[in-house]
Parts: structure tokens; sequence; C-alpha cells
């Protein structure tokens, strides 16, 4: 577990191109946080350094799921209007979490035991209007690290 503070939009621009950078087919990246938090602002940046041209990175409350295209496809998950997950749901969500890109969930606990427990989690805290606290948890499917 590490704690870092991103006391900029710079420092999490940062952040979020080294993650898409150095993401591996079938990586899971999973962000918690209060409504505001930076998840869909850290995941931009993901993107970007995955090479994702769509500059356009939206939250996809609505549509659950947005896909972009760079160096590996991204899946983009926002679950936080889901209350429970149908069977149909549970098979559509397999075939990202279990696919060849990078899945970056917000909301992750909607998903409950379907999360795989191979997966990096940060939780973004609020410290003022410009600056935030990501604590990174690292889970291999054992212990968390």
């Amino acid at each position: 577990m590490s704690t870092i503070i991103l006391a900029s939009l710079e420092d999490t621009k940062a952040l979020g191109r080294r993650l898409g950078a150095e993401a591996r087919p079938g990586g899971i990246i999973t962000l918690s946080g209060d409504l505001g938090a930076g998840k869909t602002t850290l995941t931009r940046f993901i993107a970007q350094g995955l090479g994702v041209q769509d500059n356009y990175i939206t939250s996809p409350t609505f549509s659950i799921i947005h896909e972009y295209q760079g160096r590996l496809p991204l899946y983009h998950m926002d679950l936080y209007r889901l209350q429970e997950l149908s069977e149909d749901d549970e098979l559509g969500l397999e075939d990202y979490l279990y696919g060849e890109g990078l899945c970056v969930i917000e909301w992750p606990d909607r998903l409950g035991e379907m999360l795989p427990r191979r997966h990096l989690h940060i939780e973004l805290t609020i410290i003022s209007e410009n600056s935030r606290q990501a604590v990174i948890r690292e889970f291999d499917g054992g212990e968390h690290h």
C-alpha cells in the first residue's frame, strides 16, 4: 500500500499517464472516492498513457461502459447507478473483466464477488479544491500490498 498526495492536476496527470503506460492486457484498476474526487479525471490521464486519441473521456454513468482504442483497449466503467447485477449484466461485464484490454472501474463495490481478485485499487480523497490523496493498494489474488 502506498499513499500519494496529488497536490495539483499535473500530479494527477503524471500518475494517470504512468498507470496507462505500464498497463498490461487484462489489467484492472478500480477507483473509489466521493463524487467529485477525481475518478474520471484520473481515468482521462490513464487513457492518455495508453495512447487513446479521444480527448473527451467522460463518465459512463448512464451507459455503464465506454470503450476507447489505444495501445490496449480501455474499458471505462462507472457502476454508480447499478444497485444489483442481473445475470445478463454479469455475462456482459465478464467479457470486459477477463478481456485483453484495461478495465478502469469506478464504484467497484457494485461488482461484489464478481470483482476479480487481482487488481489495483486507488482510493481518492479530496484534500482541497485542487489536491487529492491517493491510497494505492495492489491485490494479487491473495493478500493486498
